[in-house]
């Protein structure tokens, strides 16, 4: 049983890799798309520099504890779309009968998926998140648990957004709604949770997963928590095992396209 996980996983990081590997044969259009998105990024910190020249806090928040926010917003997103990035348009595949081509691979259908595109911009954002710790609130301590964090952040993420892409296999126009949430989990991301209350915070913490994604890591970054540790950790396992199951389930659904496409 090891020994099968182990071979999957392998397979799946091949997948990745070569999805990079592919990427990069225009070194300079690869390498500009990162740069930009790095760019494009640090604008937004010199509005929270104004913004906090006006008020000492927001939300509870200092300078530094926003700066934590962003990059883990920025490295969480970045790593679930260079890992996962199919999870993101999963609903696509489904409504245009495209799954065929993954069906008759002699691997995990579900991995084969998920793992088979890689928006190499999100490398962008995955650095800036890295270089947002450094600069701003850099200890070993956080550094091991900003790492772990982007880890359980992008899989939630992904996780998230194969639960919605599922429901396609059920509901036609479920790809809007899934869009829907997805975006609104990003936006929010972005934001101290301490300036939300009462449905907006129920939102956050218990329909999206902006608080298990973002906003207790960052509680547990900033004073840690073995408690609020163990919740994420399960919440992460409890969420994967859910989009796992509904994934499934709809895929008895799949009708074909009878569009036949070879994967290499």
């Amino acid at each position: 049983m090891s020994t099968a996980v182990k071979n999957q996983l392998r397979v799946c990081l091949l997948a990745v890799k070569y999805n990079i590997m592919r990427e990069m044969l225009n070194k300079v259009t690869f390498l500009t798309n990162i740069g930009f998105m790095v760019l494009n990024n640090a604008a937004f910190i010199l509005q929270w520099m104004i913004l906090f020249h006006i008020k000492e806090d927001i939300g509870g928040y200092t300078m530094r504890e926003v700066m934590l926010l962003w990059g883990l917003a920025a490295s969480t997103f970045g790593l679930s779309r260079i890992l996962f990035a199919r999870a993101f348009s999963l609903p696509d595949l489904i409504v245009s009968g495209k799954l065929d081509s993954y069906l008759v691979q002699p691997k995990n259908v579900l991995l084969s998926v998920i793992t088979s595109a890689t928006n190499t911009s999100a490398i962008g954002d995955l650095l800036y998140g890295l270089i947002l710790l450094c600069v701003f609130c850099f200890s070993m301590k956080r550094l091991f648990l900003f790492l772990l964090f982007t880890v359980t952040g992008a899989v939630i993420l992904a996780a998230f957004a194969l639960l919605l892409g599922s429901l396609s296999f059920w509901f036609l126009r479920a790809d809007a709604f899934a869009q829907h949430l997805m975006n609104s989990t990003i936006s929010f991301s972005t934001y101290p949770d301490g300036i939300f209350h009462g449905a907006a915070r129920f939102l956050l913490y218990q329909v999206l997963p902006v608080g298990m994604v973002i906003y207790r890591p960052v509680h547990v970054m900033v004073d840690f928590d073995m408690g609020s540790l163990a919740r994420i950790l399960f919440y992460t396992v409890l969420i994967c095992a859910l989009a796992t199951t509904v994934f499934y389930r709809g895929l008895r659904r799949y009708a074909s396209s009878n569009l036949m496409e070879a994967r290499m």
